[in-house]
């Protein structure tokens, strides 16, 4: 992330839902080197949220607070005087979501609804909505849930739009190294001896690390004028590279197998960041893909910023993109310690 972008921190009270995740604690390592006055950190996970807590005393200007997003009275008490609110609290495996849909509802939408709602209580000057890949055209319980999260975003924007908040979403595909990426798994299963599982060999996903996905929500705060979906720009992967690369550098010569066990309920064969419909309201800019609301009036010039941008040719899908070769995928994961 850029000094600049940082400096637009300074004085500014930032609070992060989902603190303990594994996105929600990169956001939190990012601010704490920021010059921002505050960092609040909301999670239900007790444990988590001491040992987060812990790392951080001696900065003193950290605070953390046991809160359930679907609570929505301990985030309207959470929220005074909070000038920035990142909301990466959410249910996110897709399996689990498939299997409870009514969890992803209660966490993914109603949570968001919550956080919206205190929010706007409390004049938050900016929310920020971390969503996913599998918001778009989603085949999932946990990608539906995520769509709607978005979607109530932009209805925030366009409701509240002459208020005090700005509200808006980002939007990036697989992060490596978080908890629902497949590189914890396959990593545990090659220290294990294996089978690597692959659901299936041609199965190709987006990818960025840890620390480029935080500093990319971390940038599109100040990016945001309301209602925007902002799509990082990534490099695309076939799965199967990914799981020798891994297998290759970590096997230290074990025969470790990988096999192919099939797609898993509601699992895609590739991830879209940017569909059809979406990309006649698309524009390019910078590390990001902006797409407008659908009732955006781009000509009112409240998104002057996008003034000579141009649209993208093709939805972003990395079934279409031209995936990276395994020695690239291999120096990829290298020069960012991955592996």
């Amino acid at each position: 992330m850029t000094g600049s972008s940082l400096e637009n921190f300074r004085g500014k009270s930032v609070l992060v839902t989902g603190a303990c995740g594994t996105v929600g604690a990169e956001l939190v390592g990012q601010l704490v080197d920021s010059p921002a006055e505050r960092i609040v950190c909301l999670d239900n996970n007790e444990t988590e949220l001491f040992f987060l807590v812990e790392q951080y005393r001696g900065r003193g200007n950290v605070t953390g607070h046991l809160a359930d997003i679907r609570d929505r009275e301990v985030l309207k008490l959470r929220m005074r005087n909070v000038d920035v609110v990142l909301h990466a609290a959410a249910l996110k495996h897709v399996g689990l979501c498939e299997d409870s849909p009514t969890q992803a509802v209660q966490t993914n939408i109603l949570g968001t609804q919550n956080v919206i709602d205190a929010a706007l209580e409390n004049g938050v000057e900016r929310v920020i909505f971390t969503s996913s890949d599998k918001a778009v055209n989603p085949t999932n319980v946990m990608g539906t849930s995520k769509l709607m999260g978005e979607r109530l975003m932009t209805a925030a924007a366009e409701t509240h739009g002459n208020g005090t908040t700005v509200f808006a979403s980002t939007r990036f595909g697989n992060v490596l190294g978080s908890r629902g990426s497949v590189v914890p798994l396959f990593r545990r299963q090659i220290e294990a001896g294996g089978p690597v599982t692959l659901t299936d060999r041609l199965m190709t996903r987006f990818i960025m690390t840890l620390s480029e996905a935080a500093a990319l929500v971390l940038e599109s705060v100040w990016l945001a004028r309301g209602g925007e979906v902002m799509v990082t720009k990534m490099p695309v992967a076939r799965i199967e590279d990914i799981a020798e690369v891994m297998r290759d550098s970590l096997a230290e010569g074990r025969g470790v197998e990988i096999t192919e066990i099939g797609a898993k309920p509601g699992e895609k064969m590739y991830e879209e960041l940017m569909n059809e419909e979406e990309v006649r309201r698309t524009f390019e800019y910078g590390d990001f893909f902006v797409v407008l609301s659908a009732f955006a009036d781009r000509a009112s010039g409240e998104y002057a910023y996008l003034k000579n941008s141009t649209p993208p040719e093709r939805p972003y899908n990395s079934g279409v993109e031209t995936p990276m070769t395994r020695g690239e995928v291999a120096e990829y994961f290298r020069r960012r310690s991955i592996v």
